[in-house]
């Protein structure tokens, strides 16, 4: 098993829970986050004076899956929110050693 995690725009979210939904993803957890990375943030203005913002808000996504449909999950996410723009996001993807359900005590994939 594996957790994929993306950080992607707040603006994508949408497109990615339809995404994931039509390819048989059944849950998934959404957070909403900031941070940066090669954007460095950005500079506004306001009344005439300069301020940056040093964190952009970013949204989280977190899917636990089989290995078998990593890669797929992968290119769908990417699909969906590629714009080709500094600040697309990243993935990143992590071996998960068990799952438990625990309403019923399954484990593994059967409690995915």
């Amino acid at each position: 098993m594996k957790k994929i995690e993306a950080i992607i725009r707040p603006t994508k979210l949408d497109e990615v829970k339809e995404a994931l939904n039509k390819v048989g993803v059944r849950g998934m957890t959404v957070t909403q986050v900031a941070g940066c990375g090669l954007q460095k943030g950005k500079k506004g203005f306001y009344r005439g004076s300069e301020y940056a913002i040093d964190l952009l808000p970013k949204v989280k996504i977190e899917v636990v899956v089989s290995d078998a449909v990593v890669a797929e999950l992968v290119d769908v996410i990417s699909q969906q929110v590629r714009t080709g723009e500094i600040g697309d996001g990243k993935i990143f993807v992590y071996p998960v050693e068990d799952v438990i359900r625990i309403r019923t005590g399954e484990t593994g994939d059967v409690a995915l």
